[in-house]
This record gives C-alpha cells, structure tokens and sequence, in this order.
C-alpha cells in the first residue's frame, strides 16, 4: 500500500560483518549432522541408508520454509522475523539433542531445517541495504559467512561429537545461536517493507515471478542442478572416509569440512565478477569445473589426494556459480528480492534433496563409483543448460 516512510539504514561495514556471521551461524544448523551420520546410526541403531536419509529429511524441511516463510520478508519487518526464526531454530535444536528415538529425531531435524530460513531472510535483507553498484560485492561477502558456516559446521561437529558425543553438539549450537539471537536483537536494523500484501496473494506473486522473468527460471535450474552435485558429494563421504582404506573417527570426517572452505573465497570474487557483467562467462567456466572435479573425486575412493584437490575444485565451482545466480537475480526487481530468494533457493535446495537422496542409493548400490558418476552427470548437466543458454535467447529475441 504505503511506500516506505524512512530511508534505509546504511550499510556499514560492522553491519555486513554482522549479517555475514549470522548467515553462517544460521545455516550451521542443516549440517551438523552429516559428519555423525555412522555415530547417530550405531545409537539409534538403524542402516545406513536410513542415517542418509537423514540429510534428505532436514534439506526437506529446508525447503518448505524457503516457500512458506521467507516471502515474508518483502511484507514483514525483516528484522523482527530473523530474530523470531532464531528463537524457533534454538528450540528446534533442543528438540534435536533430547530426541529418543529416530523418528522423533527426523521429525525434530525437518523442523529445525524449516526454521533456519532465517539465513535467507538475511542474504535478500543485505541486497536491499546496498547500493546497486556493490550489490555483487555485498551479496559475495555475506554468501561467504554462508559457506563457511556449510562447510565449518562439519568441522565443528566432528570435533564437538569425538569429545562430547553427537547430542551434546546441538546443545552448543543452541547456545551459540541463543547468543547470537542477542547480538541481532542489538545490531540488526529496521527496514519497513515497500508493500503489504495478503499472504495467500503473496506466495502467489511468487508464481508470477516464475513465469515472468526467464533469467530468474534459468538460473535457478544453474542452482538446483549444481546444489544436487554438491550434495551428492558431502552426503556420503562420511561413509567413504569411515570404511577402508581410511578408517576415519568423526573428528578426522569433520577436519575434510575444511577442505571445502577455500570455495567460500571465490564468493566475494564471484560478486566483483557479476557486478562487472562477465556473468556469463563464469558460469560456463565453473560449470566445467564442476563436471571435471568429480573425476578426482572418483579417484579419492584411494588417494586422499585426489579426493582432496576433487572437493576443493568442486566446491569452489559449486559456491562461485551460486553467488553470480544471486547477483544476477537481485538486479530483477528490488521491491521482490524475498521472493525472489524464495523461487532461486526453494530450487537450490530442492537440488540438495535430490542431490542427496540419490546419493545415498548410489552409495548403497554401486559404492563411491556411483556417487562420482552421479556428481559427473550433474555438472555435464549444467554445462548442457549453459551451452543453450544463448542460442535460445538468439532464437525467442528473432521471435
């Protein structure tokens, strides 16, 4: 209805480090999990595809507040929705530590996977408060506290789990995000939403963005297929680095998190290379390199340093694709940019579900030979659909 009254709050420096090191506390929570898939498997005593599984069940829930929850943002103060967000993830974590039987710990992770959208509640808030010509940048540094937060949160976990058992990291998550909760609740600004709207007509404005702008339909098929490659990797290398040859304990599975964290430097890279219109370029570059690092990958199943120098060129491949799709779809339409979050990651998670679903069957199946081959098929995929991308264009412009 009304406009916005105020003008926006700037941008500082502290302000971006603050929204950067709640957007990888935030997302922390989708990922604990996954170095201690063996160990919550042995105490619950269920198979292994079953613990797989599990990650599936989290990304779902994920999901489902990508499409119900963070269109809110373009409608609602974002701030008073982050920190209500983080008080249900602190709950949900609780609820994740203290489950006693399986089920109940499923059920409590796909609650808690919904609440953590408050991660993109914040990157959509971050866009808004910048200027268009550092739009990229921003948006590359806050992504890069996202993916550590990814790729640490294994690490973490890992070490926590070896020294305190798994339970006991989800209470210190919980804490740390109890914590964090204040420092929002202190540093976090305002910023009235440009419109109101009812939510029935908001999540269907959603659909319309779908249907009428192509650049946000093909980038967010860039983002599923490549979230699905990077998921189909993380899913079942606990099982890959728990069995022979490398008999790993949960504190050496979560230490090969950070082997993914040198991805999280080519965000603010990725950002500086959007922001100067070479968007096209890098994706069809990251998009070979993703479809290439699973060959390494598939050589990891005996040499460390393969499946070393694998993780590191897909990751950094995975990550710089996903930051040139955000800064892309952010130039779309300002007074939208929760929704557009939500069509963009409602499809990148969509991809991880997918991603690690066939992942653990790949693995049950065929061993780690699937799960290369799957990760292959995913990246020549995204190359295929950027291969396209201008001779299609060419085609509907003649039209």
């Amino acid at each position: 209805m009304a406009g916005v009254t105020a003008p926006a709050p700037r941008l500082t420096r502290a302000t971006i480090t603050l929204f950067s090191v709640s957007v990888g506390l935030i997302v922390a929570n989708l990922y604990y999990a996954q170095p201690l898939l063996p160990q919550i498997a042995a105490d619950f005593k269920v198979d292994v595809g079953s613990a797989a599984r599990l990650v599936t069940w989290i990304q779902l829930g994920y999901v489902m507040g990508m499409v119900l929850v963070v269109p809110l943002g373009d409608v609602l103060d974002r701030r008073k929705l982050t920190l209500g967000l983080v008080a249900l993830s602190v709950v949900g974590l609780l609820a994740v530590a203290a489950a006693p039987a399986f089920w109940l710990f499923a059920l409590a992770s796909v609650l808690l996977g919904l609440t953590t959208v408050g991660a993109q509640v914040l990157v959509p808030f971050a866009a808004s408060l910048a200027d268009d010509a550092n739009r990229g940048k921003v948006v590359g540094t806050v992504m890069s506290g996202l993916l550590l937060g990814i790729l640490l949160a294994r690490t973490v976990s890992g070490v926590l789990a070896s020294l305190l058992g798994w339970r006991l990291v989800f209470v210190v998550a919980a804490t740390t995000l109890a914590l964090l909760w204040a420092l929002l609740r202190r540093g976090l600004p305002s910023l009235a939403p440009s419109r109101r709207l009812p939510y029935r007509t908001l999540l269907a404005s959603v659909l319309e963005l779908v249907i009428s702008e192509p650049i946000l339909r093909r980038r967010s098929l860039y983002g599923l297929l490549a979230f699905a490659a990077f998921s189909v990797f993380w899913t079942s290398l606990s099982f890959l680095l728990a069995g022979p040859p490398y008999f790993y304990n949960e504190a050496l599975v979560g230490l090969f998190g950070l082997v993914g964290a040198v991805g999280a430097l080519a965000a603010s890279w990725a950002g500086r290379q959007a922001d100067a219109g070479r968007s096209h370029w890098i994706s069809g570059v990251m998009a070979a390199l993703i479809a290439a690092s699973f060959g390494l990958i598939w050589w990891g199943q005996t040499s460390l340093a393969a499946l070393i120098a694998g993780a590191l060129l897909m990751d950094l491949g995975v990550q710089a694709l996903h930051i040139t799709n955000q800064s892309e779809i952010y130039r779309l339409r300002p007074e939208a940019r929760s929704r557009l979050t939500t069509v963009y990651l409602s499809s990148y998670f969509a991809g991880g579900v997918l991603g690690s679903a066939l992942s653990s069957v790949a693995y049950v199946r065929y061993g780690w030979a699937g799960v290369s081959v799957l990760g292959i098929l995913f990246g020549l995929a995204i190359l295929a659909v950027w291969a396209l991308e201008k001779p299609l264009q060419a085609v509907l412009n003649k039209r």
